[in-house]
């Protein structure tokens, strides 16, 4: 018995990826485990510098952000457990200082511009359709920072709606 479908690819000659590539990876935790194979063998990349990423809309809203230069502001982060977060950024950039957080967010959006405008390849990684709306702001956010689930509402992206975010970025 095979329970494997042989799937016979042609390698495609005109966008391969070398040492004159620029890749950068978004997105779920399998992007971090292949951005290491690329540091490894000293490709150039930029992975995920918001952190993990699992939704689509996050990944989007990074992208958007980037593009646009966006400017962090106080009033884009916030202060609970004695860290400052940004519901746009994974919590391994949250910090006790909101400053240093600010200042972080906005250097990473602008190597991110840089990189995007250099970029040769960009690597998405999706983790999950579901998806997870503040119900202060009505807005998806990337990480719930362990906030109280109660301030969420958690939401099945459709296909339709994955499809459209996907085609913006």
């Amino acid at each position: 018995m095979n329970l494997q479908t042989i799937i016979q690819l042609q390698p495609n000659q005109h966008h391969q990826i070398d040492y004159n590539s620029k890749v950068l990876l978004l997105g779920s935790c399998f992007s971090e485990h292949i951005g290491e194979t690329f540091e490894y063998f000293k490709f150039q990349n930029l992975q995920n510098p918001f952190g993990i990423l699992f939704h689509p809309l996050a990944i989007e809203n990074v992208i958007i952000n980037a593009i646009n230069e966006k400017t962090y502001t106080s009033e884009d982060v916030f202060f609970h457990n004695e860290q400052w977060h940004c519901f746009d950024a994974h919590s391994r950039l949250s910090t006790t200082s909101e400053s240093e957080l600010l200042q972080n967010l906005n250097s990473k959006i602008k190597s991110t511009h840089q990189f995007l405008k250099e970029a040769s390849h960009v690597i998405m990684t999706l983790g999950t359709a579901w998806a997870y709306r503040s119900k202060a702001s009505n807005v998806f956010v990337a990480n719930c920072h362990k906030i109280p689930q109660k301030q969420f509402s958690k939401e099945l992206l459709s296909v339709e709606k994955i499809k459209g975010s996907l085609r913006t970025m």
